[in-house]
């Protein structure tokens, strides 16, 4: 296990077969909570650091990144100790900042609208990888004293969440537990595209943070057009284990839905979306699509999303439309490393 995914406790049982006394996995999960590698942790003896050092870490480090011009956003791309590459973004809001995390170095999903499944999935994160982008943000923008810049955290990167649940879930518990970053999970959403197995799972398991699903569609031809998924699991089932993740956790869950023009935009498709989601505690989040180059799909304008947001509102259906942010530095999922690893292997 490596040592960046590992819990408070279980820092604390490594350190008392070294042979350390028990205050010391205060220093070193303090450490491994930004990201430190063993041999900068300065407060340690040298002996415990090298003891340490020749531990497997898991480092994520910034390859590089782009800021927009627009709205402040950064796109990461992150180098994971394999040489693999991973993406992340860091989006600011009045309440906070946001940092959007992979799950998967790319994804095997194959949804028709998003760049991170073009390149399949080359493998899962563990969940150090997954704290490890957050420490990574956080040392390339430090926060003042008594703050931090990460407030708020979205597993919505590249990869499919639910298809990496053992470590998604781990990543939950370490970045909400007091001994490290004490995120709040009402500050924490995670995305699905609808593995329903995996879902029932995670409403029984996981922190009671909010459930994003990518719905996209209201009818099963138009879903399982741009998202295979729905072959497998279709909509009925999906609405039905959302519904009971919101009863369960008191939460109200978050239906993503990309607006694609002639395809799911039309006043219709606004009315019957809202008649499948009636008795299900929820809010609808509006989506002006980032073109992908490589998928022959052209998002709505904002006075279309506008007009679909008034449909639904007329219907009774709460919702917003998402603010469009880092369409100038290639924002959507997947277009940043694709770019890098096709100049890469040119």
């Amino acid at each position: 296990m490596y040592l960046t995914e590992q819990s408070f406790d279980e820092i604390g049982a490594l350190l008392d077969e070294l042979g350390q006394p028990r205050y010391r996995a205060r220093q070193v999960y303090a450490w491994l909570t930004r990201g430190v590698r063993p041999s900068d942790m300065t407060d340690l003896p040298k002996a415990l650091r090298e003891r340490l050092q020749a531990l497997p870490f898991g480092a994520v480090e910034i390859d590089r990144k782009r800021i927009s011009a627009r709205d402040g956003t950064v796109k990461y791309l992150f180098a994971l100790e394999d040489g693999n590459l991973i993406e992340g973004v860091l989006m600011r809001y009045k309440y906070g900042n946001t940092a959007c995390l992979s799950t998967q170095v790319g994804c095997r999903m194959g949804c028709a609208f998003c760049a991170s499944t073009l390149e399949g999935c080359v493998r899962s994160l563990h969940a150090g990888e997954m704290l490890g982008q957050i420490a990574a943000i956080e040392r390339d923008e430090p926060a003042p004293e008594g703050r931090r810049t990460v407030t708020n955290v979205v597993l919505m990167g590249s990869g499919e969440p639910m298809d990496n649940l053992d470590n998604v879930l781990r990543f939950l518990r370490l970045v909400t537990s007091p001994d490290g970053r004490n995120i709040s999970p009402r500050n924490i959403s995670v995305s699905t595209c609808g593995l329903l197995p995996e879902l029932e799972r995670f409403t029984e398991e996981a922190p009671h943070v909010t459930l994003s699903v990518s719905l996209h569609a209201h009818d099963d031809e138009t879903r399982s057009r741009i998202m295979p998924v729905n072959r497998v699991y279709p909509i009925a089932d999906l609405l039905r284990a959302a519904k009971r993740y919101a009863e369960t956790t008191g939460r109200r869950v978050v239906f993503e839905y990309a607006l694609i023009r002639g395809l799911n935009a039309a006043e219709s498709d606004a009315v019957a979306l809202a008649r499948r989601l009636r008795g299900i505690n929820c809010h609808v989040n509006l989506i002006p699509l980032n073109p992908v180059p490589e998928r022959n799909l052209a998002g709505a304008t904002r006075q279309e999303a506008a007009a679909f947001l008034n449909w639904l509102t007329r219907e009774g259906v709460s919702a917003t439309v998402r603010r469009e942010m880092g369409a100038d530095i290639e924002g959507a999922c997947g277009q940043l490393r694709r770019r890098v690893l096709h100049e890469i292997r040119d």
